[in-house]
């Protein structure tokens, strides 16, 4: 049996919550549920509401529910808190660490914080949110042993201004430069819909053992080192149906591209795909016109990485081996 056929669920196979429960009940496992944010007070607030009532509250499928957040300095902090979640500034995580802002950041300090052997991370900007963004998502991981990383998958329209959708369109840079880089060097990953999809839940052994990029290569590297350590039997991926969500303009997926490509090519490198290459740049150069006037934008984009949270003393005095 193919590996697409066999690890793609759809969330309407694990609908039945109670016993979904009891399973995990049965499994002996616990479960956290942290959304990373930067200034996401638009949404945060019924994002919580809906799974916290759902999830906690009618069933006891989250142990654990927090939001880390990279400096808001609108009121994501203060919503968070009135609904009853732990909010926690990056920043106060391992302070020995430092601080450095980015999402990626925020998903390496949530495994130091958060206490339970399965991690699931939901962005915070979903404007259909339901509870399949959980539950289906660590489903896999409580029914089969053998399944370390789940992914989700979806449609993805895109939200205009008028208040509306269309129908199409999202996931762009997973079609246009994830997907072409897979099947260029691991085509096996192909397999995977949305690689990209910041929807995800993780047994603690996977987090601890892998590095963080701390920006938009995470993703992307967890894929590559999960899949180099551990296989592709190691994945799932769950059909959420429709994810509605802000798009971002071009521009800012160029930037996010360049952060993607600096970690993949590192590990090409580390995994022996490509020869000697000389260093590669920092610095993203984007054009901009202004009538007949034309100017050259540089921004340094410095793709970080955390180490493997095993490799930290003060995680091993936390979670002792």
């Amino acid at each position: 049996m193919s590996w697409l056929k066999s690890n793609t669920f759809h969330h309407e196979e694990f609908s039945d919550l109670e016993r979904l429960c009891e399973a995990k009940k049965n499994a002996g496992l616990t479960i956290s549920l942290c959304i990373p944010t930067l200034n996401e007070e638009q949404t945060i607030g019924k994002e919580i509401e809906i799974l916290k009532s759902e999830l906690i509250d009618r069933f006891p499928l989250i142990d654990e529910f927090a939001v880390i957040d990279s400096g808001s300095t609108d009121k994501t902090g203060e919503i968070t808190t009135s609904y009853g979640v732990d909010f926690y500034f990056s920043g106060d995580i391992l302070p020995s660490q430092g601080f450095k802002r980015g999402k990626g950041e925020n998903l390496w300090k949530s495994v130091y914080q958060l206490k339970s052997d399965i991690i699931c991370y939901v962005d915070a900007d979903i404007a259909n949110i339901h509870p399949r963004f959980v539950s289906a998502l660590v489903a896999p991981l409580i029914h089969h042993q053998s399944v370390h990383y789940v992914k989700a998958f979806y449609e993805r329209p895109i939200a205009h201004s008028s208040g509306g959708i269309r129908a199409t369109g999202g996931g762009r840079v997973t079609e246009i430069l994830v997907r072409p880089l897979f099947s260029l060097f691991y085509p096996e990953l192909t397999q995977l819909f949305q690689p990209l999809s910041g929807e995800y839940a993780v047994r603690r052994e996977v987090l601890e053992e892998i590095p963080f990029p701390i920006g938009y290569g995470v993703e992307t590297s967890h894929i590559l080192d999960v899949y180099l350590r551990w296989g592709m039997n190691a994945f799932a991926q769950v059909d959420l149906d429709q994810r509605v969500h802000r798009n971002q303009d071009t521009i800012a997926l160029g930037k996010m591209s360049f952060s993607i490509l600096q970690s993949f090519f590192n590990r090409l490198k580390k995994h022996g795909k490509v020869g000697e290459m000389s260093d590669l740049s920092n610095v993203y150069r984007s054009l901009q016109a202004a009538g007949l006037e034309h100017e050259e934008i540089t921004t340094e984009i410095v793709e970080e990485e955390r180490p493997p949270m095993i490799k930290l003393p003060e995680y091993l005095e936390r979670y002792p081996r």
